[in-house]
């Protein structure tokens, strides 16, 4: 029987190669940010991708009690589940309408894109067309707006260290055209919120619509996994969550 083929990772005795790389060696050398890119992409990150690998991982990491990927780690966790199951119920829970915007931002950018070439026509054409056709169609545009940021801070940073670091281009272009475009066509101001930013960064990244969810769901384990560690450790087992009465007692705000 012929041999099924890895191209990812070789394992062999006292010897463990990440796409090539024996991974003793990366140890300490680049971030897990890197790491994930060259374990996804096959080819190492140069330092400037890194930086905004790390960036949209961080961007993504907690949103608080509210999100339902937090609400399903919670009840978990209230009946005395097992991390993994914890994890599982959170995960489990990111979708298309928690979590999928940022695939469906990357979407309505690829339609932009395909508009400019199969109609020949300008950036503000294109992104014209994709307010006209969503609104025709009923559907409303994700990565713009948000329930509670009327200006979400992560879009301005996410940006800002994409410039910085020499990786903007015709996506984050598309992105920023159709928020204008849709303020012209709606007249309200929907800014680009943190799963945009994310949706046009990854696409000059070249990661496919697909990978989406994965980037999310990656970003956001460390906060569930923060938030089943304090459910375990500070409540009383079974009890009724209500979401309205949730009150922050950390560290009052502070800077690095």
């Amino acid at each position: 029987m012929a041999k099924w083929e890895t191209k990812i990772t070789n394992v062999q005795p006292n010897k463990i190669m990440l796409r090539g790389y024996p991974i003793d060696e990366l140890m300490g050398q680049i971030s897990f940010a890197q790491a994930v890119y060259l374990t996804l992409k096959g080819e190492m990150p140069n330092e400037k991708v890194g930086k905004v690998m790390d960036t949209i991982l961080v961007a993504s990491i907690d949103h608080g009690v509210t999100p339902p990927s937090a609400l399903a780690t919670l009840n978990a966790a209230s009946t005395g589940a097992p991390v993994n199951a914890c994890l599982a119920s959170g995960i489990l829970s990111i979708n298309r309408f928690h979590g999928g915007a940022i695939e469906d931002c990357m979407g309505h950018i690829l339609d932009g894109m395909r508009f400019i070439k199969e109609k020949n026509i300008s950036i503000d054409e294109a992104a014209d067309l994709v307010v006209k056709e969503a609104k025709t169609q009923n559907i409303r545009l994700a990565g713009f707006g948000h329930r509670i940021h009327s200006n979400d801070p992560r879009t301005a940073k996410i940006f800002s260290i994409v410039k910085d670091n020499g990786i903007w281009g015709k996506y984050c272009d598309m992105i920023i055209t159709i928020e204008s475009k849709l303020e012209e066509n709606s007249g309200k101001k929907l800014p680009i919120n943190v799963d945009g930013a994310i949706g046009a960064v990854l696409l000059e990244l070249g990661f496919d619509r697909e990978t989406a969810n994965a980037f999310f769901i990656m970003s956001r384990i460390p906060g569930l996994l923060a938030h089943i560690i304090e459910e375990k450790s500070t409540q009383k087992p079974m009890r009724k969550i209500d979401l309205n009465e949730w009150e922050y007692t950390g560290h009052p705000e502070r800077h690095l």
